[in-house]
């Protein structure tokens, strides 16, 4: 027998579908049968490559006794952080504020109004791991709502004040006594990063893509050797590592250890978008040929196994398959001798750390390039991959989450853009244009604005800020990359619309029409994405560049002023928005193409294969700035402008290269 579940788009949503829990997915009508039985609510949020979300599914929400116990005491509401990221933002504040981290599972008790009154991550069924079982939890908390309701509402009041408080953290003070505040973020993450393996902080380690995107454009900008060392000892390390899948490509989520060596092996969407635009951006900085690779197998995983025919793409893989997480992925000495051969098998054991011991469950190992390759294992290396790759696709693949949410794919479009600009790749940008079609015909609402996410068919929920805002800038990067003017046109649309609907005295993460929650959340931290308050400010800031008009750069100034205190508080948390300072701070390079656009490709070229992070590019009929920007003696010519005054028009790539880096 199926709950109300099984008829949501969300895949997450429904996994749970045959739960004996009386699911409700998020709406009114929840709410109103708990008001009508003045029971409280069992919020439950994940997602679903979430492996934890499957441990509590299997071991409590499938469990007749403790569904039986939910199903008579509260009112169960299952959310998809992917669809619903505003709930996520609020609640997983609850668990923070209770001193227990944030997470998925996420769960929170509220009351009929929302008003969250308890909260935790995962719970076991029984006391266990430390942490007290759910069966525990949902009886003392069902019998202080019958007994003790006072106290729980002295418990709310906290909560309330908590959220008033932690947004006012982020609003108070300025940022004093910093003369170069992007530059000082830098250098202090840079101290922090792991001096031997790269990364921030020890296990379990993440990739934190904006972190090492803001030390390199400081590095850029400075020429501080420290910078680029700690970026390129992270890159070096994360693509030699588990984290990185060897054979197939693409970056899974975070690694359990301090040396990238054993993942959680869960792949996400944003992280391998961002990732793969750090590595073509890091490329086009140094010229280094495996961060060139880690890019093309990188893409090559995404358009193979994360790509829907129609060309959006998909938000992740599981970690679990046949019900054990990593099984997909490992392999044995045996394994691998069985598909090389003995003499082939040995070699490629020792190149990618397999022994018969193993680093992981059960005596198996997690691929990594474990040793420096000699001639003859680095020659051989190619064929072995390709064998061994096509081994595994034999094997029981991971789940797929079919959902394909707007604000991700902006991210995985804007890797792409860097991509094909780096390498000079067509089977990138058409990759790119392909997606945002997808989005344009699938997921576009109405009055223009953009759904949330798209699955089976169907769209659902209105977009969030980082949906407007992501996008916007994808589709800057699609302009910049083939400057066909729809691209430009339709990001300064969603710019419009962001002003529109999220602008009250600044940004909100939620729309001003969104249904009324218990907290309104601005949400100016980065989690494993950019916040889509520093991702609107980058966009204003490109689009004052390009339009010259002044309200992108008077909203954009107002956010960067009142976060830039937190910003040199917290600078792990607001690296998107430093380096949205930077770009602010830095007066960016504005790069005018006159003339025909097929005959500017080798100017064009030129500018796309260097690493410039604080430039924008127009051609002169697409923008007002290109007003008397015309064709020298009729040859494609460049000019290059900062604060709208022009150095001599160029017609050389090279001449043109040295204007924008002067």
């Amino acid at each position: 027998m199926t709950n109300l579940l099984a008829t949501e788009t969300s895949s997450y949503l429904r996994q749970h579908a045959e739960n004996p829990v009386d699911w409700y997915p998020w709406s009114e009508e929840a709410f109103r049968r708990a008001r009508d039985e003045d029971k409280p609510i069992l919020l439950s949020v994940g997602y679903a490559a979430c492996h934890w979300c499957h441990v509590m599914a299997h071991e409590s929400f499938e469990n007749p006794r403790i569904a039986s116990l939910m199903n008579e005491r509260y009112i169960s509401i299952k959310v998809d952080r992917q669809e619903r990221p505003d709930i996520d933002d609020i609640y997983q504040q609850v668990s923070q504020m209770m001193g227990q981290g944030g997470g998925w599972p996420l769960t929170v008790f509220l009351t009929p109004q929302g008003e969250p009154f308890f909260g935790g991550t995962y719970f076991p069924p029984d006391d266990r791991y430390g942490r007290p079982g759910l069966v525990r939890v949902l009886m003392s908390l069902s019998e202080a709502w019958r007994h003790r309701r006072e106290e729980l509402r002295d418990t709310i009041a906290q909560f309330r004040e908590g959220f008033r408080q932690l947004d006012q953290a982020n609003l108070d003070g300025e940022a004093t006594g910093i003369g170069d505040l992007p530059a000082e973020a830098a250098r202090a993450l840079a101290r922090n990063t792991d001096p031997v393996h790269g990364g921030l902080g020890g296990a379990p380690k993440f990739p934190n893509p904006s972190c090492y995107d803001l030390m390199l454009r400081v590095y850029h900008r400075r020429g501080e050797p420290t910078l680029l060392d700690a970026v390129e000892r992270t890159l070096d390390h994360m693509a030699a590592g588990g984290i990185y899948d060897q054979l197939g490509g693409g970056f899974a989520r975070y690694s359990v250890d301090a040396r990238w060596a054993v993942p959680h092996f869960e792949k996400m969407l944003y992280d391998n978008g961002q990732l793969v635009k750090l590595y073509a951006d890091a490329y086009r900085l140094t010229g280094k040929e495996a961060w060139r690779r880690v890019v093309e197998e990188t893409i090559g995983y995404v358009l193979r196994d994360m790509t829907h025919p129609g060309g959006g793409f998909y938000a992740g893989e599981d970690a679990d398959s046949e019900g054990q997480e990593g099984k997909f992925y490992v392999w044995t000495v045996a394994g691998i001798e069985a598909v090389l051969g003995d003499s082939d098998g040995a070699m490629a054991c020792q190149a990618y750390g397999v022994t018969e011991h193993g680093n992981f469950e059960h005596g198996a190992t997690v691929l990594q390039r474990a040793v420096e390759l000699d001639a003859l294992q680095a020659a051989c290396l190619a064929g072995w991959r390709e064998r061994l790759l096509a081994a595994r696709g034999r094997r029981v693949r991971p789940a797929r989450d079919d959902n394909i949410l707007t604000g991700w794919n902006g991210l995985m479009i804007e890797g792409l853009c860097a991509a094909f600009q780096a390498t000079g790749c067509l089977e990138y940008l058409s990759a790119a244009q392909r997606a945002a079609s997808f989005i344009q015909s699938e997921l576009t609402l109405p009055d223009g604005g953009v759904y949330r996410a798209w699955n089976d068919g169907r769209a659902k929920v209105p977009g969030f800020l980082e949906d407007y805002a992501f996008l916007s800038n994808a589709l800057l990067d699609l302009y910049e990359s083939c400057f066909d003017k729809r691209y430009l046109d339709r990001a300064v649309e969603l710019a419009a619309l962001i002003l529109d609907k999220f602008w009250e005295d600044g940004l909100y993460f939620t729309p001003c029409d969104s249904e009324p929650l218990v907290h309104r959340p601005r949400a100016p931290y980065d989690n494993a994405w950019p916040s889509g308050i520093s991702t609107s400010v980058f966009a204003f800031l490109r689009l004052h560049e390009l339009t010259g008009h002044d309200l992108y750069r008077d909203r954009a100034e107002h956010e960067l002023r009142r976060y830039e205190a937190a910003a040199a508080k917290a600078p792990a948390g607001f690296a998107h928005f430093l380096a949205a300072l930077n770009f602010a701070r830095r007066s960016p390079v504005e790069i005018i193409f006159a003339g025909d656009k097929s005959g500017a490709a080798a100017l064009v070229t030129s500018v796309h294969r260097a690493y410039l992070p604080a430039r924008v590019l127009a051609f002169a009929e697409d923008v007002p700035i290109g007003r008397e920007r015309h064709p020298v003696k009729g040859r494609p010519t460049a000019y290059v402008c900062r604060n709208r005054t022009c150095a001599a028009p160029v017609t050389d790539g090279k001449a043109l290269l040295e204007l924008c880096t002067s």
